[in-house]
């Protein structure tokens, strides 16, 4: 990524021998080294920023003692998961401080392969963000699921070759880095000098030592704090979690309490829209790290200097000369919801709205439509599991984390409250269907279903085990079909609300307002209606098709068991019981 290189003007700024462009006077400046506030003025020239103290500057803005910070960077997540496209991600996550974050467009690989991220990459260069894409590696997940497209070490280098390329995403295939797999390791050498990002839930002891020792150097998966504190004292940066789904933060924030915040950052991963226009995107993550007991300057750091030092985003992070002039203005901190932002030396948003003509539309290519493609809609016949007796392996779900347990349950007992599970291969028509069964979902009547299935990203639906589920299940994927991609949700063969995701079946072309008010409608309609009872009821659903994450999975090839890595058959033996 850029690094600190001052222009020949940049430093006539600096040492006083001409204007600046911009200086701000008034602020109360964050210092991350030494975790102080200085009274100082800001200069700025060709978006960097150019020095401390009183210059002559072509404009001045008194901010009448604001706080001033490096702008937020988000140190993982993924664009797709917020539904929207990266223009409006950047309009909606702008007015909250955000200006820049490290990316793995893993679900796009899944879909369209190299072309997907490479239109990604192309549209987000011109866009006033700073866009780091780490080239996914783990495409597919496993070998249990079955994608549009696969990355191996030849398109793993075409993407490390993309503008904006950071390293190596998330290695998700952590049997495989354990082993030794060839493939894998080529994966993670073609890293070079840059960073490669880990994927490990639970993974310790002698595995972690051998998921180090390949060359992984992050992980984001901790859901404990016994787990992550082994992770740090390894040598593993821990990126603390809080996302629409997966909230770890309250459980992990002790580490940070207890013992710094070295090799410490935050991210938020999977964020549903309506969450990053209610709560935020990495300002919330600031404010509940301090309203858990950390010192507000250590929260600044982990969503500043430190995601920078990890990335190597060496522009970004300070505030300081030769810095990129990315500045959170803040009248009252406590609330972390910036006055002001620029964004290299740039005025971007104010009070919460983005500034007119700040983020010019970059719209997605015609191809990334039209990307369902079923061999035909599955009839109710062939979503059923009817006639099977004794117990089944059943995916255990439970609020606030995505890890599943791995459950043995008589399926046609009296309140067993199970749920029906498919996932349809949706890419080359194969007609290929995954049957299951869930328990903690609390779907009681109707079906749910969704394109978001990470990260094959084929049709997933979630019925209600009655006579009726396998019929709305079918009405369900119909929908799907017919909408190009999306999430829906159906009661008695009538579709409730559903949101359109037709580029790539992933992602809206609408703006980030009417996404988050459907997203709204749609988890309504699926607590009202259906009588589910989880948070984010349509990320949960998304992530029981994720074949890397504990403990039981279903692909559209059947169910996973992720701890002994193998597919398993839906009946539950003696052995199991």
């Amino acid at each position: 990524m850029s690094s600190r290189r001052g222009t020949p003007r940049l430093l006539a700024v600096a040492r006083g021998d001409e204007p600046a462009d911009l200086l701000i006077t008034g602020g109360r400046v964050f210092l991350p080294a030494t975790r102080e506030w200085l009274d100082t003025a800001l200069a700025v020239a060709d978006g960097a920023i150019a020095g401390f103290g009183p210059r002559d500057a072509l404009e001045s803005v008194d901010v009448g003692g604001a706080a001033l910070t490096p702008g937020f960077i988000d140190s993982h997540m993924h664009l797709e998961s917020t539904k929207l496209w990266v223009d409006e991600f950047t309009r909606a996550v702008l007015p909250h401080g955000t200006t820049a974050v490290a990316a793995d467009p893993h679900e796009i690989a899944n879909v369209f392969g190299v072309r997907g991220v490479a239109a990604l990459a192309e549209a987000a260069s011109r866009l006033p963000i700073t866009f780091g894409i780490a080239a996914s590696s783990c495409v597919p997940a496993s070998v249990f699921e079955s994608p549009g497209a696969e990355i191996h070490p030849p398109e793993l280098r075409e993407l490390l070759g993309l503008r904006g390329s950071i390293g190596v995403a998330e290695v998700m295939d952590f049997p495989g880095v354990v082993r030794g797999d060839p493939e894998v390791l080529a994966k993670i050498a073609a890293a070079g000098d840059r960073r490669v990002d880990g994927h490990a839930p639970g993974l310790s002891g002698r595995q972690l030592d051998a998921y180090l020792a390949a060359g992984i150097e992050s992980d984001h998966e901790c859901t404990a704090l016994a787990e992550a504190e082994e992770k740090r004292r390894k040598g593993m940066w821990i990126f603390i979690r809080q996302g629409s789904a997966s909230q770890n933060l309250a459980a992990l924030i002790g580490t940070v309490l207890e013992h710094g915040t070295s090799r410490v950052a935050l991210c938020t991963d999977d964020r549903e829209p309506d969450t990053l226009l209610g709560a935020g995107h990495m300002n919330d993550c600031v404010r509940l790290a301090v309203h858990h007991g950390v010192p507000v300057e250590d929260a600044l750091v982990l969503a500043t200097a430190n995601a920078a030092e990890y990335h190597r985003f060496d522009h970004l992070g300070w505030l300081a000369p030769g810095y990129q002039a990315d500045i959170l203005a803040f009248d009252d901190l406590a609330s972390f919801e910036p006055e002001l932002v620029w964004q290299a030396g740039r005025l971007v948003a104010r009070s919460g709205q983005v500034l007119a003509g700040a983020v010019p539309s970059t719209p997605p290519p015609s191809w990334m439509y039209g990307s369902v493609h079923l061999s035909g809609t599955p009839t109710k016949e062939q979503l059923a599991l009817e006639g099977r007796g004794g117990l089944s392996n059943v995916i255990g779900v439970s609020p606030r984390t995505l890890s599943t347990k791995r459950l043995r349950m008589d399926v046609g007992a009296t309140g067993s409250e199970v749920a029906r599970i498919a996932v349809v291969e949706r890419h080359r028509r194969t007609g290929r269907i995954g049957l299951g069964y869930v328990h903690g979902f609390g779907l009681r009547r109707g079906a749910i279903a969704s394109t978001v299935a990470h990260d094959a990203h084929n049709c997933m639906v979630l019925g209600a085990n009655d006579e009726r589920g396998p019929a709305d299940m079918a009405v369900a994927l119909a929908r799907l079909a017919e909408l190009g991609g999306g999430q829906v949700a159906v009661l008695d063969g009538e579709v409730l609300a559903d949101v359109a995701l037709p580029i790539g079946g992933l992602m809206s072309d609408k703006p980030a307002e009417a996404v988050a008010d459907e997203v709204e409608a749609l988890a309504k309609a699926a607590s009202a209606g259906l009588g589910v009872e989880l948070e984010a009821p349509f990320m949960q659903l998304s992530f029981l098709g994720l074949s890397v994450l504990p403990e039981l999975r279903i692909t559209d090839r059947g169910l996973v068991d992720v701890g002994a890595f193998e597919l398993i058959a839906l009946e539950a033996g003696e052995e199991d019981s």
